[in-house]
């Protein structure tokens, strides 16, 4: 008859120390005196204990699953970020199982307390939320290796752009194309937390604000065309119609070049317009935008995660993937009226 194997409370009763101590001597050795440490170690080598992490290791390996939870029908960049995870995963012969959420926009607590984390998956990809801290105690106590994309995290890998540059960069273009009355919409969010909407237009302000005779007006939308189209109809349809706006994304941007269709301003002649994304509308509105490599981004996500479920006490990492923007027909040179040589304050 085969013997059972040791568990960890054999491991305690052998080292008389508490299943909390064996515990931490194995996962927060800083916990634990090096001489119990030392005695733990080896009572584990006598009995031949197997840590649950080590075990849990070996059947995940044989899963072969990731899970990717992201608000794939709230945002088109979402979808192609998830093309990215696909094609990696396929070719390192895991599957891809897909969770989808609420807009973290759209949230009034954006808290993600029901993971589906009981054995579905070998690890986590965790794309535009921020994650509650209590959440992520929970995936750390039941091991689940995780990645967070576009999102910030405290204990776990991330992939990312920086937000405030993609709001930086496009000011820059517009200010280097002589502009210097904007116009900024942003999404609104029903959460108090520091959001990708507030960090994207603090960098559009900061580098607006450097330079001498600068202005500009914000004004909210909800995540939607038609929402966008109806906000930019107040910044357009004034005495004091900025010569230039940006949009938090490239949908809000296309609601911005329809309002200036609707009150018949000529864009880029009398409007420049710019979006954040570069995704499929983008490329079909001709519209200027900030680029975010939304599929690299699955794809690095998935080499991270597999990289975690090889050596889950890795050391986390923090990767920004490159912006830029792209140019196209929805912004020109500002008219002489707004042109002022460009120069800090």
């Amino acid at each position: 008859m085969t013997s059972p194997s040791p568990t960890i409370y054999d491991v305690a009763r052998a080292a008389g120390v508490s299943i909390s101590t064996v515990s931490n001597a194995l996962n927060r050795p800083d916990r634990v005196r090096q001489e119990t440490r030392a005695r733990i170690l080896e009572c584990i080598d006598e009995l031949g204990f197997v840590p649950k992490s080590e075990a849990t290791t070996m059947a995940r390996k044989q899963m072969r699953r990731i899970g990717v939870i992201a608000p794939l029908t709230s945002y088109v960049s979402y979808m192609t970020r998830l093309s990215g995870v696909l094609a990696e995963a396929g070719a390192s012969g895991f599957e891809v199982a897909t969770f989808d959420s609420e807009s973290a926009a759209t949230s009034t607590t954006p808290i993600l307390d029901t993971l589906p984390i009981k054995g579905q998956v070998d690890g986590l990809i965790i794309m535009g939320f921020e994650i509650d801290e209590a959440v992520e105690i929970r995936l750390e106590d039941r091991e689940v290796p995780t990645v967070v994309v576009d999102a910030a995290s405290a204990r776990f890998p991330i992939v990312t752009c920086d937000d405030e540059e993609s709001g930086r960069i496009g000011a820059a273009h517009l200010l280097d194309l002589g502009h210097r009355s904007f116009g900024y919409v942003r999404e609104r969010q029903l959460g108090r937390y520091e959001s990708q909407a507030d960090r994207r237009l603090s960098g559009f302000t900061a580098e607006i604000a450097a330079i001498q005779g600068t202005q500009l007006r914000v004004i909210e939308s909800d995540p939607s065309f038609e929402s966008a189209r109806k906000a930019a109809r107040e910044l357009i349809d004034s005495d004091s119609r900025p010569s230039a706006i940006m949009a938090h994304y490239d949908e809000l941007a296309v609601g911005v070049l329809k309002a200036a269709a609707d009150l018949g301003v000529r864009v880029p002649d009398e409007l420049s317009v710019v979006g954040v994304d570069d995704g499929p509308v983008a490329e079909a509105t001709d519209l200027t935008t900030v680029r975010q490599p939304f599929k690299e981004s699955g794809v690095e996500a998935v080499r991270l995660l597999l990289s975690r479920l090889e050596r889950p006490t890795a050391e986390r990492t923090l990767t920004y993937l490159d912006l830029r923007v792209v140019e196209r027909a929805t912004t020109a040179r500002a008219q002489l009226g707004d042109q002022t040589e460009r120069g800090h304050s």
